[in-house]
């Protein structure tokens, strides 16, 4: 009995269960800690960096073992005339063994450099990392800061679009003037303008923080309708100097850097000592020469080599790696200079927002809504003109932007904070 696969079905099938993970993907809230968690286990750029670590961890051992040996199989004192093995006494063949063994102390040199070397690159990652994660949280809660924007803005269209109806109304009775609707109508494009500029902001936020977690640049995003709104104290600049000293993997990457050089210049310091060759061999002489027994021969050699040219060698290779310890050490320098900058701008920019944040959250916005609500009751009653009302309402709307604004400002410098000490615990 024949079977025949229906393939429209199966594509059919296989649409709709697509669709089906698409949609339920598009529903699930993306906060915080998940955004970091898929960051870290699906960034490509992290994950090469990873990839570079471990084949990193692998030299060492190589570079720290024996050359290997050398087996040789040799015809010795072969007569031209007649190649016969037993027409001459000194005729052999030969088999031997031969290692080469660098001078002492030369091979754990240079399996400490590239045991350095592996640790920087290790601790790159780390720091990749930390920035990688700095990244997200800073393009998360821009795009957390463009939702509450976008959900003032419509929330401003809706109480203009009642403005709007109560002064037609007041306009059709006499009792109001043309010019208001005119104005009102006029304010509520001005919004419809600033709602697609958001909303292509929004956008362009959504693009980088999927690319920063490895997915489609148009798939979309959905964010936390609410978060708690709570700037923690954090410590001393002077105490995050220090936190940073210990923590941030990019100064121990840069430590690590300097030890590799180091024992690359004592590696070099060492090249003015030979290397020496080991070798044994034992030659075998053919029997069969008429009347003679003949012994075989065991050969045992030892050479080194002679550094006749270490005034443009190995003198010059000590120049190399002094100074590429001295540049280590400057790198080491200028990027403390630059962590201690960054978290010094971070700090900074975190203390302002938060005070900012504090001031709109206490004093301006609900000083702001009281006013809004007093010329609305005013206007109502002909006590206030419209223009006082409409300034008074914008004014509303672009406090409660700031308010929004600076809560994002100051979670956004803490990320950059922490990324900057290399750690979490930098609070209070």
């Amino acid at each position: 009995m024949s079977r025949h696969i229906d393939f429209k079905s199966i594509g059919l099938a296989t649409f709709l269960l697509t669709s089906c993970l698409v949609a339920a993907e598009e529903h699930i809230v993306l906060t915080l800690e998940r955004a970091a968690e898929a960051a870290v286990q699906d960034n490509p750029n992290l994950a090469q960096m990873l990839a570079r670590s471990k084949a990193m961890a692998a030299i060492p051992p190589q570079v720290g073992a024996l050359p290997d040996p050398t087996i040789s199989f040799n015809a010795l004192n072969l007569p031209v005339d007649t190649f016969n093995t037993a027409q001459e006494n000194m005729t052999q063949l030969q088999v031997g063994v031969s290692q080469s063994i660098p001078f002492p102390g030369k091979l754990n040199l240079r399996e400490d450099a590239a045991t350095f070397e592996a640790g920087a690159v290790a601790l790159d990652a780390t720091e990749l990392r930390s920035r990688l994660l700095g990244d997200v949280k800073t393009t998360w809660w821009l795009l957390f800061y463009l939702d509450r924007t976008l959900k003032i803005v419509e929330n401003n269209r809706t109480l203009l679009r009642q403005f709007v109806e109560i002064t037609r109304t007041k306009y059709e009775v006499g009792e109001g003037l043309q010019q208001d609707v005119l104005l009102a109508q006029l304010e509520l494009s001005k919004l419809l303008d600033k709602l697609i500029k958001l909303k292509g902001l929004r956008n362009n936020a959504v693009a980088q923080l999927n690319t920063l977690l490895n997915r489609a640049a148009v798939q979309t995003i959905r964010l936390p309708e609410t978060c708690e709104q709570r700037l923690p104290g954090i410590i001393s600049v002077k105490a995050l100097y220090h936190l940073a000293k210990e923590s941030r993997a990019v100064l121990a990457a840069q430590h690590q850097s300097i030890n590799a050089a180091r024992s690359r210049l004592d590696l070099a310091e060492k090249e003015f000592y030979p290397d020496f060759n080991l070798g044994a061999f034992y030659g075998v002489r053919d029997q069969t020469l008429s009347g003679l027994e003949r012994a075989d021969f065991v050969s045992v050699k030892l050479s080194m080599n002679v550094p006749l040219f270490a005034y443009r060698k190995q003198t010059k290779a000590v120049d190399q790696r002094t100074s590429e310890l001295m540049q280590q050490q400057y790198a080491l320098q200028d990027k403390w200079n630059n962590v201690r900058s960054q978290i010094s701008q971070a700090f900074n920019d975190y203390q302002r927002a938060k005070t900012r944040f504090v001031l709109f959250k206490t004093g301006i916005i609900p000083q702001a809504r009281q006013t809004v609500a007093s010329m609305l009751a005013g206007y109502q009653v002909n006590k206030v003109d419209f223009l006082n009302l409409v300034r008074s309402q914008i004014t509303l709307f672009e406090y409660e932007t700031q308010y929004w604004k600076t809560f994002t400002e100051a979670n956004q410098a803490l990320a950059q904070l922490t990324a900057a000490v290399g750690k979490e615990e930098i609070y209070e």
